[in-house]
Protein backbone atom coordinates (compact mmCIF):
# COMPACT_ATOMS: atom_id res chain seq x y z
CA UNK A 1 0.00 0.00 0.00
CA UNK A 2 1.35 3.16 -1.32
CA UNK A 3 -1.12 5.80 -1.84
CA UNK A 4 -1.98 8.25 0.93
CA UNK A 5 -5.58 8.24 -0.15
CA UNK A 6 -6.24 4.06 0.45
CA UNK A 7 -4.77 3.99 3.95
CA UNK A 8 -8.13 4.72 5.58
CA UNK A 9 -11.69 4.74 3.42
CA UNK A 10 -13.73 7.87 4.33
CA UNK A 11 -16.06 6.24 7.14
CA UNK A 12 -12.82 5.11 8.75
CA UNK A 13 -11.53 8.75 9.44
CA UNK A 14 -14.91 9.51 10.20
CA UNK A 15 -14.92 6.55 12.69
CA UNK A 16 -11.19 8.11 14.28
CA UNK A 17 -12.47 11.70 14.18
CA UNK A 18 -15.16 10.65 16.53
CA UNK A 19 -12.98 8.57 18.75
CA UNK A 20 -11.06 11.85 18.83
CA UNK A 21 -14.16 13.71 19.84
CA UNK A 22 -14.88 10.81 22.12
CA UNK A 23 -11.80 10.64 24.18
CA UNK A 24 -11.41 14.22 24.40
CA UNK A 25 -14.85 14.19 26.43
CA UNK A 26 -12.67 12.66 29.06
CA UNK A 27 -9.74 14.97 29.47
CA UNK A 28 -8.49 18.32 28.92
CA UNK A 29 -5.59 16.56 26.60
CA UNK A 30 -5.80 16.94 23.06
CA UNK A 31 -5.12 14.41 21.01
CA UNK A 32 -4.43 14.49 17.08
CA UNK A 33 -3.21 11.62 14.02
CA UNK A 34 -1.30 12.79 11.41
CA UNK A 35 -0.22 10.62 8.51
CA UNK A 36 2.01 10.68 5.81
CA UNK A 37 3.18 8.68 2.44
CA UNK A 38 6.56 8.26 4.28
CA UNK A 39 8.99 9.15 6.54
CA UNK A 40 12.84 9.85 4.75
CA UNK A 41 14.16 11.31 7.98
CA UNK A 42 14.31 10.17 11.64
CA UNK A 43 11.23 9.62 12.64
CA UNK A 44 11.16 10.91 16.40
CA UNK A 45 12.85 14.03 14.84
CA UNK A 46 10.28 14.52 11.95
CA UNK A 47 7.29 13.75 14.41
CA UNK A 48 8.85 16.52 16.94
CA UNK A 49 8.57 18.54 13.55
CA UNK A 50 4.88 17.79 12.86
CA UNK A 51 3.77 18.05 16.42
CA UNK A 52 5.25 21.74 16.34
CA UNK A 53 3.96 22.40 12.71
CA UNK A 54 0.35 21.77 13.97
CA UNK A 55 0.90 24.01 16.78
CA UNK A 56 0.45 21.07 19.33
CA UNK A 57 3.06 22.61 21.45
CA UNK A 58 0.46 25.62 22.16
CA UNK A 59 -1.62 24.22 24.63
CA UNK A 60 -2.49 25.52 28.03
CA UNK A 61 -1.60 22.48 29.89
CA UNK A 62 1.05 21.25 27.52
CA UNK A 63 -0.81 18.06 27.59
CA UNK A 64 -0.97 17.31 23.62
CA UNK A 65 -0.57 13.75 21.85
CA UNK A 66 0.41 13.08 18.27
CA UNK A 67 0.07 9.75 16.55
CA UNK A 68 2.18 10.41 13.50
CA UNK A 69 1.65 7.41 11.02
CA UNK A 70 4.38 6.77 7.61
CA UNK A 71 2.61 4.31 5.65
CA UNK A 72 5.15 2.95 3.32
CA UNK A 73 7.76 3.05 6.74
CA UNK A 74 5.40 0.98 8.01
CA UNK A 75 6.14 2.97 11.14
CA UNK A 76 4.56 5.15 13.54
CA UNK A 77 5.12 7.49 16.65
CA UNK A 78 2.95 8.42 19.50
CA UNK A 79 4.90 11.86 20.78
CA UNK A 80 3.52 13.52 24.17
CA UNK A 81 4.05 16.99 25.16
CA UNK A 82 6.63 18.26 28.16
CA UNK A 83 3.13 18.58 30.03
CA UNK A 84 2.31 14.85 29.86
CA UNK A 85 5.87 13.50 30.35
CA UNK A 86 6.49 15.73 33.30
CA UNK A 87 3.92 13.54 35.32
CA UNK A 88 3.91 9.90 33.28
CA UNK A 89 6.34 7.04 33.33
CA UNK A 90 7.26 4.90 30.27
CA UNK A 91 4.62 2.30 30.62
CA UNK A 92 1.91 5.26 29.31
CA UNK A 93 3.56 5.33 26.19
CA UNK A 94 4.28 1.68 25.93
CA UNK A 95 0.83 0.62 26.49
CA UNK A 96 -1.02 2.37 23.94
CA UNK A 97 1.88 2.20 21.52
CA UNK A 98 1.40 -1.83 21.92
CA UNK A 99 -2.33 -1.57 21.33
CA UNK A 100 -1.87 0.19 18.22
CA UNK A 101 0.79 -1.99 17.18
CA UNK A 102 -1.28 -5.39 17.70
CA UNK A 103 -3.86 -3.91 14.98
CA UNK A 104 -1.37 -2.43 12.66
CA UNK A 105 0.58 -6.09 12.64
CA UNK A 106 -2.87 -7.41 11.38
CA UNK A 107 -3.75 -4.31 8.77
CA UNK A 108 -6.29 -3.56 11.03
CA UNK A 109 -5.40 0.50 10.40
CA UNK A 110 -8.20 1.88 11.14
CA UNK A 111 -9.07 0.02 14.46
CA UNK A 112 -5.78 0.37 15.99
CA UNK A 113 -5.70 4.17 15.59
CA UNK A 114 -9.42 3.92 17.47
CA UNK A 115 -8.13 1.98 20.05
CA UNK A 116 -4.81 3.60 20.64
CA UNK A 117 -6.94 7.37 20.58
CA UNK A 118 -9.09 5.55 23.10
CA UNK A 119 -6.40 3.86 25.44
CA UNK A 120 -4.15 7.39 25.18
CA UNK A 121 -7.58 9.33 26.26
CA UNK A 122 -8.28 7.11 29.16
CA UNK A 123 -4.64 7.32 30.36
CA UNK A 124 -4.75 11.27 29.88
CA UNK A 125 -7.72 11.42 31.80
CA UNK A 126 -6.43 10.16 35.11
CA UNK A 127 -3.58 13.34 34.45
CA UNK A 128 -5.61 15.71 33.22
CA UNK A 129 -9.38 14.90 33.72
CA UNK A 130 -11.96 16.82 31.52
CA UNK A 131 -12.77 19.72 34.14
CA UNK A 132 -16.08 21.99 33.59
CA UNK A 133 -14.62 25.10 30.52
CA UNK A 134 -12.42 23.28 29.05
CA UNK A 135 -12.19 23.99 25.80
CA UNK A 136 -11.33 21.76 22.69
CA UNK A 137 -7.96 23.90 21.97
CA UNK A 138 -7.21 21.85 18.55
CA UNK A 139 -8.81 20.78 15.67
CA UNK A 140 -10.24 17.05 15.91
CA UNK A 141 -9.07 15.94 12.63
CA UNK A 142 -6.64 13.64 10.56
CA UNK A 143 -4.07 15.77 9.33
CA UNK A 144 -1.88 14.22 5.96
CA UNK A 145 1.25 15.02 4.54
Amino acid sequence: MSKLEDFLTAKDEEKIVEAIRLAENKTSGEIRVHIEKNCTKDILEHTMEVFHYLKMDNTKQQNGVLIYVAIENKSFMIYGDVGINNVVDNEFWNTTRDVISSHFKKGDFANGLITGIEKAGNELAKYFPWLHGDTNELENTISKG
